[in-house]
């Protein structure tokens, strides 16, 4: 399976990066700050205002390395990667499978069962901590349960929609129950466009970075991120990044973001405000980036290879997965299932 490498995060704005050799520098006001070797980088990702050399752009290109441009508060402004992995063969069975309605209501209803059990998993793990919730908590599980059920006989994408943001908002109804920060932040119900609060905030940046680093494992492998299957298409979307996202949400970003806040590593000093919105400055960003980081390092076993993988190898796994269903060594699709 593939090695698991680093990604470079670059922070301080107006940062120059080059290359030097076979390293990857970095310099902040004319005065070098690290160099890291490419052969252990697989991505470079800069929030804000930076300025990146030609012969980076070139070398970065050559060796697969992708670099990825965000505003300072991570919203996305774009890519660059050499040339597409994969064989045309492969992207041709994807398009051609995304009209055929049988194939992608089966494919969309198992990322939806996938979601559904991962949500379940985070609230009765969350109901076995706090007694005074349990409750609650136990009977969205239930709620969960019983949406699944109804998921089961769907006919259209449409209508499995229609379930999965029901399932989304009962689950998201219990957010507050499981958040137990020593600052006293509160969840109260999810915004995004802009984040209205702090924890919303760390939500929102966190599917950025996993949504980055799914478009990255489809690419390797050989798929097109933008040819999705629940989430509709639009120019500039990567709409199959965000399918199989839904079913990684909870397992790998909301326990993460639950954690950093339930442990008090994030405070007041890591926000700021503008106008009505709530954002990670750049202390906060590195905070969640070094956490990320670190946590992805970890192993897990993966219920359907059966075998113990790093945590951030868990996009590329699946992405690896679909690819066997288009070639067809696989019936069906196994969406990830945290246990």
């Amino acid at each position: 399976m593939k090695k698991l490498l680093n990604t470079l995060y670059v922070l301080t704005p107006d940062s120059y990066l080059f290359c030097r050799n076979e390293t990857i520098a970095v310099k902040i006001g004319g005065e070098e700050k690290t160099a890291v070797p490419a052969k252990d980088i697989e991505a470079i990702v800069c929030f804000g205002q930076m300025t990146v050399s030609t012969p980076l752009l070139q070398f970065c290109g050559d060796r697969g390395i992708s670099i990825t441009f965000l505003s300072p508060h991570g919203h996305f402004y774009g890519r660059f990667y050499g040339q597409v992995s994969g064989n045309v063969l492969l992207r041709k069975k994807q398009y051609e499978s995304m009209a055929c309605p049988d194939f992608a209501g089966l494919l969309v209803r198992d990322i939806l069962l996938g979601k559904i059990k991962n949500s379940k998993t985070v609230l009765m793990r969350a109901a076995r901590k706090n007694e005074d919730a349990a409750q609650s908590l136990t009977q969205a599980s239930n709620h969960l349960s019983q949406l699944a059920v109804q998921l089961e006989s769907c006919g259209s994408i449409d209508s499995m929609r229609g379930i999965e943001g029901a399932a989304a908002t009962i689950y998201f109804s219990q957010f507050d129950c499981m958040l137990h920060s020593p600052a006293g932040f509160r969840f109260e119900t999810r915004s995004r466009r802009p984040p209205a609060n702090e924890v919303n905030a760390v939500l929102s940046f966190v599917y950025t970075l996993l949504t980055r680093e799914i478009c990255s494992a489809l690419e390797t492998v050989g798929l097109d991120p933008a040819a999705g299957y629940l989430h509709t298409l639009r120019p500039g979307r990567p709409s199959f990044a965000l399918d199989l996202i839904e079913e990684l949400r909870a397992p790998l970003c909301d326990r993460f973001v639950l954690s950093l806040f339930n442990l008090g590593q994030l405070g007041e000093k890591d926000f700021e405000r503008d106008f009505e919105a709530v954002f990670l400055n750049e202390r906060g960003r590195r905070t969640v980036l070094s956490s990320w980081q670190k946590r992805k390092g970890e192993t897990v076993q993966h219920p359907f290879l059966r075998e113990k993988i790093p945590i951030g190898m868990i996009p590329y796994s699946q992405a690896m997965l679909f690819a066997r269903v288009l070639r067809g060594d696989l019936d069906r699709y196994p969406p990830f299932v945290w246990r």
